[in-house]
Order: structure tokens, then sequence, then C-alpha cells
């Protein structure tokens, strides 16, 4: 049985059939043309963190192609009253076609995997983010080509996202550059696995260095509120304004998963500027995720 928990779970083949896919999708809905390929199919989508991308675009995407999405919170099913996760799995998946999970635990989604008996997507987790990079590879891929030799710039945190591009850089053959802070790094295990594909710094100016995309992502994310002031602090030198991209190529783009905090990690002229793709990587989360979805199920 095909999972999507993380990026390297797939052949590079296979990823990129997904985002072909997606472009293909992405057209055909605005073209007016029905799919019904995933009529009668039911996606239960079980969240323990707020979300409006993902649940937006995973419950369209099903409507878009005929089936149903249920959305499941913590506090909704007993899950989040003690049931074992290995319990909730067999019973959920003996209902459903697939599974996708926004969750704190990347363990609970191995364990939702290797428990139940549909496939399941990881639509966030403590460890990474596989589907937010479908839909970033293909808004490059739309907007500029294969990224396939570029440079991307990371800028910020060493978070789930950041592993993410790592795994990207190896899958799309690309040249990451990472500046964090001292003491924010991707996880070791990370860096060791992909320090091929990978060079870290901690001058966000020096990893933009002829970058053909810099990326970012808010400085404390979704349960770090409380490190916020401490961030502040930390990241402060991290923020990508109009003077960090000009360290970039002069046609680069920029990225950012959302939310976005304005004037912190990102300064609003440039989210907001024609270098920024945002708004389609944000769409594209939609197309990118039906393109995953007829992957696992048709």
């Amino acid at each position: 049985m095909k999972h999507f928990i993380n990026l390297d779970d797939l052949s590079t083949q296979d990823l990129t059939g997904i985002i072909d896919t997606a472009i293909a999708l992405k057209k055909q809905y605005k073209s007016g043309e029905i799919n019904q390929q995933l009529k009668n199919k039911t996606l239960a989508m079980i969240f323990d963190k707020s979300s409006t991308r993902t649940r937006v675009s995973f419950e369209t995407g099903m409507t878009q192609l005929g089936g149903h999405a249920l959305f499941l919170s913590d506090r909704d099913i007993q899950l989040g009253r003690g049931e074992p996760v290995k319990d909730t799995a067999i019973v959920i998946s003996s209902m459903v076609d697939a599974i996708m999970m926004r969750v704190s635990s990347h363990e609970d989604i191995n364990t939702f995997a290797n428990s139940g008996s549909v496939p399941v997507i990881n639509a966030l987790s403590d460890e990474s983010h596989p589907c937010q990079l479908l839909a970033d590879i293909m808004t490059y891929q739309e907007h500029k080509g294969s990224i396939q030799g570029k440079t991307v710039a990371w800028i910020g945190d060493g978070n789930n996202m950041c592993h993410t591009y790592m795994q990207a850089a190896k899958a799309f053959g690309f040249k990451l550059n990472i500046a964090t802070p001292k003491g924010y790094e991707p996880d070791q295990v990370f860096t060791d696995n992909y320090a091929d594909h990978i060079s870290l710094f901690n001058q966000a100016s020096e990893a933009c260095n002829q970058a053909d995309l810099v990326v970012t992502d808010v400085w404390a994310s979704m349960g770090q509120e409380a490190e916020q002031t401490k961030r502040e602090l930390a990241f402060k030198d991290f923020q990508v304004d109009q003077n960090l991209m000009k360290n970039a190529n002069s046609d680069a783009s920029f990225m950012h998963c959302l939310p976005a905090h304005r004037g912190e990690e990102v300064a609003s002229e440039v989210i907001d500027g024609e270098q920024s793709l945002v708004w389609d990587e944000a769409e594209n989360r939609l197309h990118a995720q039906k393109a995953l979805l007829l992957y696992l199920l048709d």
C-alpha cells in the first residue's frame, strides 16, 4: 500500500508525475471540465492543529473529484479522549478510503500507516510537510520551468518545512542554502542524511547569494507561541526584505507556505511584490493534493 508521509517515500519519477498531473488537473478544472475519478470515495481528515489551507484544499479537492471529505478534530473523535492511536487507525481505516492527518506528532502518523488499512497522507507533522513541497515545486515549474540545477535559499527556522526542502533538494536536484540563527538549525539527522545537497549558513545574505528562489516561514510556529519574544530577538536579522532579495538573482522568486507574519519573517513589500509567488503557491495546494489523491487511490 502506498502512503505519503515523507517526500522521500516516493521516487523522483513518481513525484514528478504527481506534479505534472497537478498542472493538468488545474487546467482541466479552470476549463470547466468535470472530473469524477474519486466518486464514492471518502477521505478522513484528522486535525489536532487548526488550519486554513490544508482543510479547504483537501475538502475542496475531494469535492472537485466527486468524492467526500470528513473533518475530524481531536475534539470530535475518541482519539482526543485517550483512545489508543492504533485502535483509532484500525476503526477509521475500515470505513474510509484514505486518511489525511495534520497533527503534532509525526509518530502518530507512522502508527496510523502501520496499523490502518488505507493510504495515509501527512498534511503536516512536527517533522515534515511534504504536501506543501508538492505545491511549491509545482508553482516553481509553472512560472520558471524545472527547478533542477537551481539554487534555493531557506531563511529562518530549521523546522519541518526546512526538513522537507532538504528532502526536495535531493529528489528534484537543486542546491539548498539554509540560513538559520545559531541554535535553530535543522535536525541533525536531516543534516547528516542530506549533507550532499545542502549548505548551512548563519548569515541570511550569504545563503541568498545567486539564489533562484528564496523561501521562509514564521519565526514561531503553532505551539511555539510562548517562545515568541525569544525568537523575535534570535531571528531579527533573518527578515526577507528587499535588501535581502537583492542578494539573490535579479529574477529570483519568493515563496512562503503561509500564514505570514508581515513585518517579522517577511516584509510586506516582498510578499506583495512582483517576485512573490505565494498566492499561486497557496492555490496549488488544491491541485497538487488532488493529484496526490489520484496517485494513492485511483
